[in-house]
């Protein structure tokens, strides 16, 4: 089973220093980052781990727009079947409903949610 832990709040910078310093060393981890960065290189996560372990989607609802995008995301990830996965999404106003697309039966026998990561403002 891989542990995802969903991302949340403040900046995109921010929600990537906050994945950078729970990863846990020798545990296979991938992160699908929703949003653009903002540009700087060597961000604390780009340190952190491998690029091929770093995903970037294009903003828009997970659940809704997104939906097939994130689908060939996850599939991508979880035939590496990492330990962990992080998730930062930049729009949490359907994070119950994103929740429950976790839960799928297509997922539900993969992964484990964990309790969010939340950055302050």
């Amino acid at each position: 089973m891989t542990a995802v832990t969903l991302v949340t709040g403040s900046s995109y910078a921010a929600r990537e220093a906050a994945i950078a310093t729970a990863l846990q060393p020798g545990m296979s981890t991938f992160a699908i980052l929703e949003g653009l960065p903002d540009g700087k290189p060597d961000s604390p996560l780009q340190q952190a781990l491998p690029a091929r372990q770093i995903l970037r989607i294009a903003p828009g609802c997970a659940c809704c727009t997104g939906s097939l995008t994130m689908r060939v995301t996850m599939n991508r990830v979880l035939r590496q079947a990492p330990q962990h996965l992080f998730i930062a999404m930049a729009d949490t106003s359907h994070l119950e409903q994103f929740r429950a697309f976790l839960r799928t039966d297509s997922y539900s026998r993969l992964l484990t949610l964990t309790e969010d990561l939340h950055i302050a403002s």
